[in-house]
């Protein structure tokens, strides 16, 4: 029996260095990370700036309360603000916290507005997190099940519908204060937002007052193609929420607000006891940097078009291949049946890739990904796809 709490079904292979793209085992074993710690190790595995950041902050400084002013947090946030379009961030320590965050901010903007019973618009199959508020707002019956009661002041509906959700946004009107969604549902199959559906949102939020709230937890930091994915979508939202990629490893969330959503939180209000630490944020700051310096946005778009150009050629006539979604470097290969096994089996095959909503191939490479390791995961990806019964 294990120490550890049995909340993983843990493939059975463990790594001990990774370098670039690339994974070694206990045994010796490379593997092609195609998946790089769910869209978390954006700049690959020991990128030298984040090695050396991460050292040299260590021996100067590691935490101290954000009772106190905190530099590398000041020019952290100066930075996130000035590529998202924000006004102020606020820094926690995953992006289930950041979601927490833009709850928050909903729920007392709804109040400060006389709303006693204020109501967030989430979406179906949508992830958002596995705290009490952030598992409400998912969108996964299984993820939620032997957690009740949920909490109130959720109002679900189809995602990419905006017919649906302007109905029901008339009816709850007068309580709604928030619609909460991500551009590309990473947990849900990679689902993908139109242009119109998402441009629509907007124009509703703008109507009635209410917040547009985009979790960009998976979507951002270079992910799709810029740095944040509505930056590509022609809008700008109310808050927004990011993590995983920011830290490369290293535990960071944030969320970002302009506007009114920007004034709600207020001392006493909210608080993070790590969030933001010297440590955190000098690592983050250093992702930032290099995702600029390397254009890594740009070769994210770039090598998702070739990603997905390599894939239709080689698939063509394979049935098994439904659609392939997402964007930039967020990709879901639709499959015509559960295909989970595949994640086990890439083992075999020297990849690390994922399967999710049952039958869609995800992949998550890192941004700075190039044509060599491109093909070979092509390649592989093809083989397994082409093995399927």
């Amino acid at each position: 029996m294990t120490a550890i709490m049995n909340t993983y079904g843990r493939l059975p292979v463990t790594f001990t260095s990774g370098k670039g793209s690339w994974l070694t085992d206990t045994d010796g074993k490379t593997y092609l990370d195609a998946l790089c710690g769910i869209a978390v190790c954006g700049l690959g595995h020991a990128h030298p700036a984040i090695s050396n950041t991460l050292t040299e902050q260590a021996g100067r400084l590691i935490h101290t309360s954000n009772l106190y002013g905190i530099e590398r947090q000041q020019a952290l946030a100066d930075a996130l603000v000035r590529i998202s379009g924000m006004n102020n961030v606020f820094f926690s320590n995953s992006g289930a916290e950041a979601n927490e965050a833009a709850i928050k901010i909903a729920r007392k903007y709804g109040h400060q507005r006389g709303i006693h019973e204020p109501v967030i618009i989430v979406m179906s199959k949508a992830f958002h997190g596995r705290t009490l508020a952030t598992l409400t707002a998912t969108g996964n019956a299984k993820a939620q099940e032997g957690f009740g009661p949920l909490l109130s002041g959720f109002i679900r509906v189809p995602y990419n519908d905006l017919d649906t959700l302007t109905k029901v946004a008339g009816v709850n009107a007068s309580n709604v204060v928030a619609v909460m969604l991500e551009t590309v549902q990473g947990e849900g199959g990679l689902a993908t937002a139109s242009l119109e559906y998402l441009q629509g949102v907007r124009a509703l939020c703008d109507q009635h007052k209410w917040l547009m709230m985009v979790d960009e937890v998976q979507t951002g930091n270079g992910r799709t193609g810029s740095y944040f994915s509505y930056q590509q979508l022609g809008f700008v939202p109310d808050v927004v929420t990011t993590a995983k990629g920011l830290g490369n490893g290293i535990p960071i969330g944030a969320c970002l607000a302009r506007g009114a959503a920007a004034e709600v939180l207020q001392p006493g209000s909210h608080g993070s006891t790590y969030g933001g630490n010297p440590l955190c944020s000098a690592v983050a700051l250093s992702v930032v940097e290099t995702i600029e310096a390397d254009n890594l946005c740009a070769n994210a778009r770039e090598m998702g078009e070739y990603l997905a150009t390599g894939f239709r050629q080689r698939l063509q006539n394979n049935p098994h291949l439904i659609d392939i979604r997402g964007r930039g470097l967020m990709m879901g290969l639709v499959m015509d049946r559960d295909c989970s096994e595949l994640m086990a089996r890439g083992l075999e095959y020297g990849i690390l890739l994922n399967v999710t909503a049952g039958n869609v191939i995800r992949l998550l490479p890192a941004l700075n990904l190039h044509k060599d390791d491109a093909d070979k995961i092509i390649d592989i990806v093809c083989n397994l796809i082409d093995s399927l019964d």
